[in-house]
């Protein structure tokens, strides 16, 4: 068995959505300095980093973070790879030949090469997805997707179509991951969002078994 962390380490100064408050780390008691134990202060926008998007996000009265099904976010998970995608719609999907039976789906793209190097501007040139693919992933029976950047939509789109249609639908999505080091295949994906009360998001943890 080997176990992969696909998940963005949370540091501060690491790039968020335009618009979101900044990640914030810092130290409030230190044992260096003389207190008993090391306790630093952590503030985060809900979709910093590796995260998933409730229906709440955008969906007024939807499900919130700590009401999603767990089960939906342990078992087995396809890692697709598309390295020449500059943008993801049906079509892409559809040329990816998945298993009858894919109920995640995590797609590797050029943007895992960002968190790899560590870069911490915003990239708007990030490959994201289009609402004909939303739809496709609805129609095909998927009920978890992942993309690794920070948004499963372009940036410059409305982003209300694509995650309407996904959320809507009952399809749970996760960003921010890093599958830069990811063949692609089968794995057993575990995806544990903090249980955040009434939560429009929540960081996660997410890791692939193999």
């Amino acid at each position: 068995m080997k176990i992969y962390d696909i998940t963005v380490p949370i540091t501060a100064g690491m790039p968020v959505w335009p618009g979101d408050p900044p990640v914030t780390l810092e130290p409030v008691f230190q044992i260096g300095a003389g207190h008993r134990s090391n306790v630093s202060h952590l503030a985060l926008p809900t979709h910093a980093g590796t995260h998933v998007d409730p229906p709440r996000h955008f969906i007024a009265g939807g499900a919130t973070v700590d009401q999603l099904s767990l089960e939906l976010l342990v078992g087995p998970a396809d890692v697709a790879y598309l390295p020449e995608a500059e943008v993801i719609d049906a079509a892409t999907l559809a040329a990816l030949s998945l298993p009858p039976d894919c109920r995640r789906l995590l797609l590797r793209t050029r943007n895992s090469l960002y968190w790899a190097h560590d870069e911490r501007a915003f990239h708007e040139d990030y490959v994201g997805m289009t609402a004909d693919a939303a739809r496709w992933i609805v129609e095909r029976g998927i009920r978890v997707v992942g993309t690794d950047y920070l948004a499963v939509s372009r940036h410059g789109d409305d982003t209300v179509p694509v995650h309407h249609t996904l959320l809507e639908a009952g399809v749970i999505i996760v960003e921010g991951l890093n599958l830069h080091e990811i063949v692609p295949g089968c794995y057993q994906l575990v995806c544990l969002p903090l249980k955040i009360a009434d939560g429009d998001g929540a960081p996660a943890r997410a890791i692939l078994i193999r």
